[in-house]
């Protein structure tokens, strides 16, 4: 088996050291590893910091650097590189397990129809970030999990690396974010993930970082924000918790307000229609408020 850990990074230097451990650290379990690095316009010595590892010779490592982008890009642009049969991306300020590519090698298996394995993720002091799966071995699609199952928290995804190539994070012109989930609800529409409650990254948000500061990146990117909401609307709601049809609704005015983009609802549900006019106003002033 051989995996790409694929490594967006943008004046990381810093955390960099630990990601690179910890693959060290992994290497007993006799898989083959590559690490992609793509570097986003870094300024803080990220490159000179990098081949100092490359110098060791303990593990493949290639390294790519680009204008400033942002992370979705970084990635789209890194993907096509890998050679492996699965690929994990991990962020610059995140890292493994210990055990964490022997509990892939052990649950992952190139299948047909599944495109992703799903683990979960922890904080350092080793709590589950949002929940468990209700079982090992799960089959499902990522939009079910989320809004039909009940499952939250970032989770570690484990692609099958030639059915992730075929894809690419959608990014709205003039805009460098968009959600990891519009690239997975676009999956799911041919192919399954399997679910195990296994801990394999442990996450460590900074101060500067997507999840700190989403109020910034909502305003900065609401165009593919909006699409993907949009997007959402037109799946098949049987089995969507009520508190997630709310909470979908919600946004999409949000981002409605924000994008001053047209509203389409020709391939939504009379019952989330009747719910977009009731909250329309309500939310248009919530959003003024939270975002003027």
């Amino acid at each position: 088996m051989k995996i790409s850990v694929i490594t967006p990074t943008y004046n990381r230097k810093d955390t960099l050291g630990k990601l690179y451990n910890s693959i060290l650290n992994n290497l007993q379990c006799d898989i083959e590893i590559e690490w992609l690095i793509m570097d986003d316009g870094s300024t803080d010595g990220t490159e000179e910091y990098i081949q100092k590892f490359k110098e060791e010779k303990k593990i493949c490592i290639k390294y790519y650097k680009q204008e400033n982008q942002g992370k979705m890009k970084a990635i789209n642009n890194l993907v096509p590189y890998a050679d492996s049969d699965f690929l994990v991306e991990c962020d610059s300020d995140d890292y493994f397990t210990e055990n964490a590519f022997k509990t892939i090698k052990n649950n992952c298996i190139l299948k047909e129809k599944i495109y992703a394995y799903v683990f979960l993720k922890s904080n350092e002091k080793n709590e589950i970030i949002g929940n468990e799966f209700k079982s090992n071995n799960f089959k499902s699609k990522m939009f079910d999990l989320y809004y039909k199952q009940g499952i939250n928290g970032d989770k570690a995804l484990v692609y099958n690396t030639k059915i992730r190539k075929q894809y690419k994070y959608k990014i709205e012109e003039g805009e460098n974010f968009s959600t990891e989930a519009r690239l997975h609800h676009e999956i799911d529409e041919k192919y399954d993930v399997l679910c195990f409650n296994e801990i394999v990254m442990i996450c460590k948000y900074q101060e500067d970082g997507y999840s700190k500061n989403i109020k910034n990146i909502f305003k900065k990117n609401p165009n593919g924000y909006f699409k993907f909401f949009e997007e959402m609307l037109k799946k098949d709601f049987s089995g969507v918790k009520w508190e997630k049809r709310i909470y979908i609704i919600k946004h999409y005015i949000l981002f409605k307000y924000l994008s001053k983009q047209k509203m389409d609802l020709r391939k939504t549900s009379f019952v989330n229609k009747l719910l977009i006019f009731i909250l329309y106003i309500p939310g248009i002033i919530k959003s003024y408020v939270k975002f003027k």
